[in-house]
């Protein structure tokens, strides 16, 4: 390769993500992999002259892996530990593709080159992403959420603050069922330095019972009663003592479901029947008649039965006449 050529193409490839900001030189598997790179693989596939001043160039660039301009609809400088680790996997996986190849010289740079304006966009496409749909998710409430600032690779939590109460909650149940208050929401799973949940029974005069406290999202009361009715909290601490989130809960007690049943069809035979009752004899039906009626076998067995019988008479009285 033209050493000429190859400083042009060297620079193209630092000079294409310059300057900018990203994350995935935070991934420690990155920065083991350019290192690997740097050690195992340029010796034997790129001039010795040339190693120093490619990989200086390919670790800023990587370094600077994105220029994207601050806005909160796309990119915000930070971004999630699931996000950073879609983006390096990416990068890792081409990298492994071209060492893979075995290219070598001027065709490995051009290679090294597009797979990191390839990355580019894929990060842009993650970044955007977690922007849009993971960033700050809550619509209510206090939200810890662990992020990693690209700027100084640097792991914070972002507290995201919403109005804390998440509103009230109608809850009707018919007397003697159970009553279910659910204070968990989608984005509690995620986030992080939250304590216990804890279930209040707020009083007409505005005090309140504490009923419950724990991991538990939800409040359980069997076979409730109408004085079950009312208005009840619930409350999920952080570590900051400061509420994650509030939510109440104005409970109706409806009256207690009526279950029609459905009486059982009379099985009771004429054995069957109670002392000191009296049964009538119905009337029989044919069927009854064909079940009581002796079968054809028999009839034809008392036949033969009555023929034999006649023929020793008649014999009998012919011996004795004779």
């Amino acid at each position: 390769m033209e050493p000429q050529r190859l400083s042009l193409l060297v620079a193209a490839l630092a000079g294409c993500l310059l300057p900018a900001r990203g994350c995935v030189i935070c991934d420690p598997k990155v920065v083991e992999e350019l290192s690997s790179l740097e050690t195992n693989y340029l010796p034997g596939h790129l001039e010795a002259k040339h190693h120093k001043d490619v990989m200086k160039r390919v670790k800023q660039a990587v370094k600077d892996f994105q220029d994207l301009p601050i806005d909160e609809d796309s990119y915000m400088g930070v971004v999630d530990e699931a996000t950073l680790e879609k983006a390096s996997w990416s990068l890792l996986k081409d990298l492994k593709r071209i060492t893979d190849s075995d290219v070598k010289g001027e065709l490995f740079v051009d290679e090294l080159f597009w797979t990191l304006r390839l990355a580019k966009d894929t990060f842009a496409s993650y970044a955007a992403q977690f922007q849009k749909e993971v960033f700050c998710p809550n619509k209510c409430g206090l939200m810890l959420q662990p992020l990693i600032w690209c700027s100084t690779c640097q792991k914070q939590v972002h507290s995201c603050r919403k109005s804390r109460s998440c509103g009230e909650r109608k809850v009707k149940v018919h007397q003697m069922e159970d009553m279910i208050l659910d204070c968990e929401l989608n984005w509690h799973k995620v986030s992080q330095g939250l304590t216990d949940y804890s279930f209040y029974r707020v009083w007409k005069n505005n005090s309140e019972t504490l009923m419950a406290k724990g991991q538990e999202p939800t409040l359980t009361k069997t076979m409730v009663s109408p004085k079950d009715a009312g208005t009840y909290r619930c409350e999920l601490g952080t570590v900051q003592s400061t509420p994650a989130t509030i939510i109440h809960f104005h409970v109706t007690v409806l009256p207690k479901r009526i279950v029609e049943e459905t009486p059982s069809p009379n099985t009771e035979t004429q054995d069957e029947t109670a002392p000191g009752e009296v049964t009538l004899d119905r009337p029989q039906t044919s069927a009854t008649l064909q079940s009581q009626s002796p079968g054809p076998e028999k009839v034809l067995r008392h036949r033969l039965v009555g023929l034999l019988i006649g023929a020793i008479v008649v014999l009998i009285a012919g011996v004795v006449t004779a």
